[in-house]
């Protein structure tokens, strides 16, 4: 298959899968009701329900998909290295500290203001998301500072690993010593990673950063190209390394930082998806950057679909699929490759 037919499929793939976000729900409305209300509703149960629940979770999936599988083919391609993900250089972990720290503390609730968008004055609760991206921030400087200036993937890698270490101990000592139940059962569900009950004040949040984000990725095409070859001829082709990493490891923190944050830890989109669509464009970093984004929204969007349609009443959260689904499969993919191998 070529790479345009390729992505033709997958947009189509995301595309009816974004549909199915929109029309399957245990509300049980029926296709025609809820196109009606989701274009053209006036204020009753139905249009709400379609236009303030489902449009925006159906949304973020598309934006944490993107984000998720732009970042896993982005790290993977710098490191030359099939196993790498997001969560390797501590991204993940540290925004979900930052997060945790502001629900314990209450400042999750205390930043908001609000904001006229598309003539409705929609109010926005700033403290979660804010303090993940600041959790993000922090892993990345510590990055850049313990692996240095002309620091190769190795030292990134253990600097990450270092620090998603860190990172994860912080988030269980916070844990450990809340003097508060409630907020404790609270984090413990955020970290498994849901995109329930969220609106469109976390697509105006994170919807920036993502952006910045993907445009940042995006321009790595050429010098992950050329990192195929190896270093020394990716600095003889012109590329320079250090503003390649120093771009992809702020692009991966923007994307990852905003998706935990509004999302909880969602994994193995950035690992799976990217081993995935390797084969169908013949290993070209610059190609899976793109067939990755679209197929880390596809994964995203059906994930969520399915929680929706296996134990609607019992909140099977995102994130706990995802591990459920993703493990399994990425095992079986070692297993192909191992055997391929030999």
């Amino acid at each position: 298959m070529s790479f345009r037919g390729l992505m033709i499929l997958l947009t189509a793939l995301c595309a009816v899968l974004f549909a199915a976000s929109l029309l399957i729900g245990p509300a049980g409305f029926g296709i025609g009701e809820s196109l009606s209300a989701l274009f053209g509703g006036q204020g009753d149960a139905i249009t709400l329900v379609m236009q303030e629940i489902r449009l925006p979770r159906a949304l973020l999936g598309v934006m944490v998909g993107v984000s998720l599988g732009m970042s896993g083919a982005a790290l993977q391609g710098y490191l030359r290295n099939p196993l790498a993900e997001p969560g390797l250089i501590g991204v993940s972990s540290s925004a979900a500290l930052g997060a945790v720290i502001a629900m314990q503390t209450g400042f999750a609730k205390t930043v908001a203001f609000t904001l006229p968008i598309l003539g409705i004055t929609t109010e926005l609760t700033m403290g979660l998301p804010l303090a993940g991206l600041a959790g993000a921030v922090v892993s990345v400087l510590l990055i850049l500072f313990l692996s240095g200036p002309r620091g190769n993937s190795l030292t990134l890698i253990l600097a990450g690993i270092a620090i998603s270490a860190l990172a994860g101990a912080l988030t269980s000592l916070v844990l450990n010593l809340s003097p508060n139940p409630y907020a404790i059962y609270e984090i413990v569900f955020w970290m498994m990673g849901s995109l329930a009950n969220r609106s469109f004040s976390h697509v105006w949040i994170a919807l920036p950063f993502m952006a910045v984000g993907w445009v940042m990725l995006a321009r790595l095409g050429r010098g992950l190209d050329a990192l195929t070859l190896g270093e020394d001829a990716a600095e003889a082709l012109g590329i320079r390394l250090t503003r390649l990493r120093l771009t992809m490891v702020i692009g991966v923190a923007a994307c990852v930082g905003a998706a935990t944050a509004v999302s909880g830890a969602i994994g193995f989109v950035g690992l799976v998806v990217p081993h995935i669509l390797r084969p169908l464009v013949q290993a070209r970093p610059s190609a899976l950057l793109w067939a990755s984004a679209l197929g880390g929204a596809a994964m995203v969007l059906a994930a969520d679909v399915f929680v929706r349609v296996i134990l609607p009443e019992q909140d099977l959260k995102l994130g706990v699929l995802m591990a459920l689904i993703g493990a399994p499969l990425f095992l079986h993919l070692l297993y192909k490759t191992r055997r391929a191998m030999a």
